[in-house]
């Protein structure tokens, strides 16, 4: 009888150590984003998905300098919990279709690269898509321009302060 308690117990406790490691992995994006420097930027969305155990979207955003970067991201909040506020799956595929533009508060992957995360996502009309937030997190404009840089509109220029 002892050694089925102590077969059992080693087996539970490899399971415990499997299933926290993947925890600490998928609830740990302060580890693999810079999650102290947020930046916001228009982007165009290219492709979608409302997946477990985060939605995830590809995006293209222009630089001042007018070259295209191609970003891979996750979406802060899964969908149970995008669900429960209204973002169901149909709604945030029609709201997020490619070609939308989009102003995105994103975390940059610490490993480099264009990899994100996303934590908020606006339409051009303000509204905050697939979120539970309905305010703006503190972020600085990636290209130095008020409200990120719009290859399509005119930019005004940051007001030198007096």
């Amino acid at each position: 009888m002892r050694n089925g308690f102590t077969k059992s117990f080693l087996l539970a406790a490899a399971g415990l150590l499997l299933v926290s490691g993947s925890l600490w992995a998928h609830h740990g994006e302060g580890n693999s984003y810079d999650t102290a420097h947020m930046w916001t930027t228009w982007a165009t969305v290219e492709e979608f998905d409302y997946i477990n155990p985060h939605p995830a979207m590809k995006f293209s955003r222009t630089d001042k300098s007018g070259n295209v970067e191609h970003w891979v991201a996750e979406v802060d909040n899964n969908p149970s919990r995008l669900a429960r506020v209204g973002w169901t799956k149909s709604r945030s595929l029609a709201a997020l279709q490619p070609g939308t533009r989009v102003k995105l508060t994103v975390a940059t992957a610490k490993v480099g690269g264009h990899l994100a995360y996303v934590r908020l996502i606006q339409n051009e009309k303000g509204e905050f898509i697939c979120s539970e937030r309905e305010e703006a997190l503190p972020a600085v404009d990636l290209d130095g321009v008020p409200d990120g840089y719009q290859p399509d509109k005119p930019q005004e220029s940051p007001k030198a302060e007096q």
